[in-house]
């Protein structure tokens, strides 16, 4: 075996060839292969034609269909590329910190601008907000909340949204030197302040409001909102028949009264009727404000009244409605307020003439209430907002800070009486949250929203004022352990608790939702349960206009004592108010509940057959209510609206994270945050 293999590894390799001829025209003819283009496209056109028909098909549509899938990819990842770099700008929010707690609801329109703003009709967008467009809801029916513009003549339309689809050039975007961050749909702008606007700012065009980019379908109209909407136009038609352009109906004797003379029902119903959808009757009252509202009479007028119904109410109805002559009927009543202001102590006097520009206090004294000086920031804050003319906010900011400062508090408690000369607080160690004082610990909470949460002595006074309730006037009554609000006169108790008080478990529920401790919810649903009790332990089940509690149990009596001077019902709103802040919050239905049968009881003890409704002197005599021929303007400005509001299901009719309502219930925008 050795021998073979070593014999073969001597011999020489074998070599294998192989031969292949190529004939001359193959190697170079025509057909022959060159690398040519011209050869390629040929050789792959003969390989095209040897295929089957149903090969050539099948191929063919396989090239059509992924030319179709790339179509549609490229057209699909646009907006979520665009949706991304939005949520990377949403994501730099910063939250506003107030020292021990967190603010989970941020407020929605820019402050006001500073001296070197240059407000168009719209505010400048950044690219950012060219994604996403804001759109505005509608109010109920077929009327829509739009935001405010110049010479825009009213519009009504059915639909859930509309786009805006004015925005200005990009090459002025381009200019903006601010970070401009949207966040559902608002333009939040880090160096702005509620600092007073500029009086170079000549006009606001801006939108007062901008609603959730993501659209919603309406939510329809319920059974109880048309009652509502009944009693409405009921009361209307009294108003229109018997009233028309005086201040306030006097149904039983179909006639009027007149406290101005400048037509207060009229106004104080305008937004309620924008709200309800009632655009024939809007349209109508509209006219007359436009051609027959005149303020150059001489007449005196209360400051504070004139404040939360007339200014607040043409504010009001300038933002949902978007017309500017409520703004210019705003501006004019305003201005001519203004002389109120000019005191020694800046505190104003309650009474303005506004045809002679003259103020004084009333007669018998030279004090004012401390809820009348106190209760008005809201309305000309956002004058100055809109106008650029900072006079209105800074008179009124410094009555607030004035006041901030002030001795004679009892644990944030207010005393009812401050003098205009000296600016200090009389009538000292008398507490309420009744008349006088109520909506001073009201317009605490709300100016700090109003303003993007920012002013915290607003703040610091509404959470000790609070805590003063809490140690000072919350007791429990007998037998059924109501928590109820009473008074303190010099350091005695009284179980005494005004209707007006009931304003207090929607505030606190209001604050609750914008933050504040749970035990504000807590307080609130306590005292709102008293507040219906004060209804249905009552003969007609409506309220009467103060109660006395039972401290101590006694057989035979329940925890409401009535005494005869105080059993008559004005058609007051606060319960009503208060629910509606408790159902939108808890969205617990039993709220509904309560105020469908105070409707139900204002249809049955108040409502007059030809028109109107009436406040009653008796609410214990189902029999015989004793009816008062009148009908305030707050029940249309105020009771029905927050009815309304109450049997919806709907958020986003008068979003509470977009609007602060006056303490006539007069809707104004919250301002954007810095």
């Amino acid at each position: 075996m050795y021998s073979a293999a070593a014999a073969a590894a001597a011999s020489p390799p074998r070599r294998d060839f192989i031969s292949v001829t190529l004939s001359p025209e193959e190697a170079v003819g025509a057909g022959g292969y060159n690398n040519s283009k011209a050869w390629r496209r040929r050789s792959c056109w003969r390989k095209w034609k040897q295929l089957s028909r149903l090969q050539r098909s099948v191929i063919l549509f396989l090239f059509a269909f992924l030319a179709v899938c790339g179509v549609i990819s490229y057209t699909s990842m646009g907006e979520p590329w665009k949706s991304l770099t939005n949520k990377s700008l949403d994501d730099q929010r910063t939250e506003t910190e107030i020292p021990g707690l967190k603010l989970a609801n941020p407020a929605v329109l820019p402050a006001p601008q500073k001296a070197d703003a240059n407000l168009g009709d719209y505010p400048e967008l950044s690219p950012q907000k060219l994604q996403k467009l804001p759109h505005v809801r509608r109010g109920p029916s077929n009327l829509q909340i739009k935001p405010p513009r110049r010479d825009v003549k009213l519009k009504t339309r059915h639909g859930t949204s509309r786009v805006v689809e004015e925005l200005n050039q990009a090459d002025k975007e381009e200019k903006t030197e601010k970070s401009v961050i949207s966040w559902r749909g608002a333009v939040i702008e880090p160096d702005q302040s509620t600092e007073p606007p500029s009086s170079k700012i000549k006009e606001s065009e801006k939108p007062s409001s901008v609603e959730d980019v993501d659209q919603k379908e309406p939510v329809p109209i319920n059974e109880r909102q048309m009652a509502v909407i009944e009693a409405f136009r009921h009361a209307w038609k009294g108003y229109k028949d018997f009233a028309w352009g005086h201040d306030e109906l006097k149904p039983l004797s179909k006639s009027y009264s007149e406290w101005f003379g400048l037509g207060l029902t009229l106004i104080d119903a305008l937004d309620t009727m924008w709200i309800l959808g009632l655009k024939e009757e809007f349209e109508e009252a509209r006219k007359w404000v436009s051609n027959d509202l005149v303020f150059d009479k001489n007449v005196d007028v209360n400051l504070f009244e004139s404040t939360i119904r007339i200014l607040g109410g043409l504010l009001s109805t300038y933002h949902l409605s978007g017309d500017s002559l409520f703004l210019e009927k705003a501006k004019e009543i305003g201005n001519r307020l203004m002389p109120a202001f000019k005191t020694p102590s800046k505190i104003p006097y309650s009474d303005v003439n506004i045809g002679r520009g003259t103020a004084h206090p009333p007669r018998w004294t030279s004090d004012s209430t401390v809820a009348e000086v106190t209760s008005i920031q809201l309305e000309f804050r956002e004058l100055s907002r809109l106008t650029g003319d900072e006079k209105f906010q800074k008179a009124v900011d410094e009555v607030m800070k004035h006041v901030h400062t002030l001795s004679g508090k009892n644990d944030g408690l207010v005393p009812m009486f401050i003098n205009t000369n000296s600016g200090q607080f009389t009538h000292l160690g008398i507490y309420t949250l009744g008349a006088r004082a109520d909506s001073y610990y009201e317009y605490l909470l709300k100016q700090w929203i109003q303003g993007g949460k920012k002013e915290n002595e607003l703040l610091e006074d509404y959470v000790r004022a609070i805590e003063g309730v809490k140690k000072h006037l919350l007791k429990r009554s007998q037998p059924n352990k109501l928590t109820f609000v009473g008074e303190l006169a010099h350091g005695h108790f009284s179980a005494k608790m005004d209707h007006l008080v009931c304003f207090l478990p929607g505030t606190l529920a209001l604050g609750a939702h914008n933050g504040l401790t749970a035990d504000h919810m807590k307080l609130a649903e306590a005292l709102i349960e008293t507040c219906y009790q004060m209804y249905a332990q009552v003969e007609t089940g409506l309220s009467p206009e103060i109660v006395h509690f039972n401290l101590h149990a006694q057989k035979g009596h329940k925890d409401v004592e009535i005494k005869p001077a105080d059993r008559h019902n004005l058609l007051r709103p606060e319960t009503v108010e208060s629910l509606f802040y408790m159902y939108r919050f808890t969205g617990d239905k039993k709220y509904q509940d309560w105020g469908w049968e105070i409707l139900q009881n204002f249809n049955k003890y108040t409502r007059v057959p030809t028109g109107g409704y009436t406040s009653i002197n008796n609410v214990q005599n189902p029999s015989n209510p004793e009816p008062r021929d009148k009908m305030e303007s707050f029940f249309l400005g105020e009771t029905l609206k927050y009815m309304f509001l109450l049997f919806s299901d709907d958020i986003d009719l008068i979003n509470l994270d977009k609007y602060v309502f006056n303490t006539e219930a007069h809707p104004l925008p919250i301002w954007a945050p810095a």
